[in-house]
């Protein structure tokens, strides 16, 4: 099953997506949060990040939505420190963090493969509230 990380340059915040989007995808789902600095202030630890894809990955893939840009950033260098094997099976994609997290939750928690997972999160961009 392809795994979600939440890059979040708040661990609170990092925390309640992965709650929300749990909620709506079960238990079964790899969701690891990977928010805010080693010493709880606002950032993005690229050492956690990295970790938190290793956690994350059962193998199919994992999908990492990010806040902001300097989440994006750091995660673009935890990817450069993995093997190219596994590069292959993380993907960044390009959302809304709690709509995008949602959206792929669900998609991956049935088992959809990872182009899927990352076609869903996205789709969350054109996603109208009003």
């Amino acid at each position: 099953m392809v795994g979600l990380v939440i890059a979040s340059h708040s661990a609170k915040l990092a925390e309640g997506v992965k709650e929300l989007a749990a909620q709506m995808a079960g238990d079964d789902l790899k969701i690891i949060p990977a928010g805010g600095l080693a010493d709880g202030t606002i950032g993005t630890d690229t050492v956690r990040i990295g970790q938190a894809i290793q956690k994350a990955d059962s193998g199919d893939g994992v999908v990492v939505l990010a806040d902001l840009g300097s989440a994006v950033l750091s995660t673009q260098t935890a990817l450069e420190l993995l093997d190219e094997k596994q590069k292959g099976r993380i993907r960044i994609a390009d959302a809304p963090l709690v709509e995008g997290a949602v959206g792929a939750a669900v998609t991956a928690s049935a088992g959809s493969p990872l182009n899927e997972v990352v076609g869903e999160a996205e789709k969350a961009r054109d996603l109208k509230k009003l």
